[in-house]
This record gives C-alpha cells, sequence and structure tokens, in this order.
C-alpha cells in the first residue's frame, strides 16, 4: 500500500511540475492557429495585387497557414520538454527524401510562384523565351501556356522559363522595325535617303519620336546596302502591316522618283571551243 501511495505521489508530482509546461504549449499551440489565420489573410491580400489567378492566390494563402502552423506546433512542443530536436531531424530527412522524389515539380512550382510574384510577363504579351515566340495564353503555378505565330499552342515548364533570358516584346510600345535597300551605284546617295526618308514620316503608324534614320551598311556586290530604321508604336498600330507599307513606299517612290533599285545579276558567258581532232 505504501508503494502505491509513492508512485500516486510521484506521478502527482510529476504532473504538478509538468503543468505550467502542459499550459504554455496549449496557450502557444491556440495562439498559432491565431497568428496562422492573420497571417494567410495578409498573404492572400498581398498576392492578389500582382496575381489574378485565385487559386494561386489561394495556394499560396494555405502554404502560409500551415508555415506557421508547422513552428508554432514544434514551439509547442519544445513548452512540454518534448526532445523537439530528433523531430525536426526526422522531419528535415523525410522532407529532403520527398523533395528530392518530386524535384520536378518542386521547381517548377517555386518558379511559378516566383514568375507571379515577379511578372516579367502577363496574360496576351508576345514573348521569346526557352526557344519558343509566342503569346502569352495562361501562367500558373505549373508550367507557361504560349501560341505560336502558327497557332501552335506550346506548354513550357516554369523552371525552363525561369532559368532563361525572356524577351517580351509587349513590354514597350515602341518597337524598331529595319528594311534593306540596295541603291544603285550611280545614284546619289544623299537624294535617295531625303527621298526615302520624305516618304516614310507620311507613313501611318511609322513615329516620328524617335525619327526615321537611313544608314549605309555595305557596299553589296550590285548595289549599296542601306538600312532604314524606324519604329513604330505596336499598341496602336499592326507591326507587320506598318512594316509592308513602309516597302511598298519605298518601291513606289524609288519608281517615281527614277531611283535605281537594282537586284543581283550574273553574267554567263558561253565559248565555242573547237573540238579536238
Amino acid at each position: 500500500m505504501i508503494g502505491i501511495t509513492e508512485q500516486l505521489q510521484a506521478l502527482l508530482t510529476e504532473a504538478i511540475s509538468a503543468l505550467p509546461g502542459l499550459i504554455a504549449a496549449v496557450v502557444v499551440f491556440i495562439l498559432t492557429w491565431f497568428v496562422a489565420g492573420f497571417v494567410a489573410r495578409i498573404v492572400r491580400r498581398a498576392a492578389r495585387v500582382r496575381i489574378r489567378d485565385p487559386e494561386t492566390v489561394k495556394l499560396l494563402g494555405l502554404l502560409a497557414y500551415w508555415s506557421v502552423v508547422a513552428i508554432g506546433t514544434v514551439t509547442a512542443l519544445g513548452q512540454t520538454g518534448f526532445d523537439v530536436t530528433g523531430f525536426i531531424a526526422g522531419l528535415g530527412i523525410a522532407g529532403f527524401t520527398i523533395g528530392f522524389a518530386l524535384q520536378d515539380i518542386t521547381r517548377n512550382f517555386v518558379a511559378g510562384v516566383l514568375l507571379l510574384l515577379q511578372q516579367p510577363f502577363d496574360i496576351s504579351d508576345t514573348i521569346s523565351v526557352a526557344g519558343y515566340t509566342g503569346t502569352v495564353l495562361d501562367i500558373t503555378t505549373r508550367a507557361t501556356t504560349l501560341k505560336t505565330y502558327d497557332g501552335e499552342k506550346v506548354i513550357i515548364p516554369n523552371a525552363d522559363i525561369y532559368t532563361n533570358p525572356i524577351i517580351n516584346y509587349s513590354d514597350l510600345p515602341l518597337r524598331r522595325r529595319q528594311v534593306t535597300v540596295g541603291l544603285g551605284y550611280g545614284e546619289d546617295v544623299d537624294r535617295a535617303v531625303q527621298v526615302f526618308l520624305k516618304a516614310i514620316q507620311g507613313i501611318d503608324g511609322v513615329a516620328s519620336d524617335p525619327a526615321p534614320s537611313i544608314f549605309i551598311k555595305e557596299l553589296g556586290a550590285s548595289a549599296l546596302q542601306l538600312v532604314i530604321y524606324f519604329w513604330v508604336n505596336q499598341r496602336t498600330h499592326n507591326l507587320s502591316q506598318v512594316h509592308s507599307a513602309v516597302v511598298k513606299t519605298i518601291k513606289e517612290m524609288a519608281e517615281k522618283q527614277h531611283i535605281d533599285l537594282p537586284y543581283p545579276t550574273q553574267v554567263v558567258r558561253l565559248e565555242q571551243v573547237p573540238l579536238s581532232q
């Protein structure tokens, strides 16, 4: 009987000594849930400013929520005297194993979140990345979908996009285009340049600032190569249509002003060789 009483007293003493830790653990755990909800709301609110996809916003909120819960749970367990070192080490090993097995999915997810936050491009932008050029149709946490000029649908993993240079053709309003023209060697270069510049400046869609410019590129085999540079506001005009109008106008003005635009020619010389006797 005395032994049982001593054991009960020992258990009671341990329970009393552990009571502060248990109370602290419960308090920490309860506070964790409140803090987790608060942090999740802040993350969702901040994400909505930069991310349009509601599913991605919800996912980021859940990640923030459970991250806080995990930290709070470990902290609460530590208040009870539980050895959290081994627990954390076990979680680390498990996390490493899972992360290694799902490394491609994880890489694409992280890259997708970074792309959605940094926004180097947006839906309907025309971009060139990882060897593909097209219009952005969709951006998710796993992949980005492009529609090429040929009407093909290309789905590119976000990790490939994030680790490669991105050219965003839609980010700035003005785009520069160029046309190469062969000018006959017998022509007055200054006169031809002035005629072409005046003609280009009158084309609808060609920007006045920066103004068009013409430079001599090289001495070609049959003509002096001129390069005509001009800028187009792609948000108000179609690039291909303006480019086509420039080429057409140059040809018409050359014919009207009798400016020679030669094309490559080859002289074939035939000789009659007497048959040997």
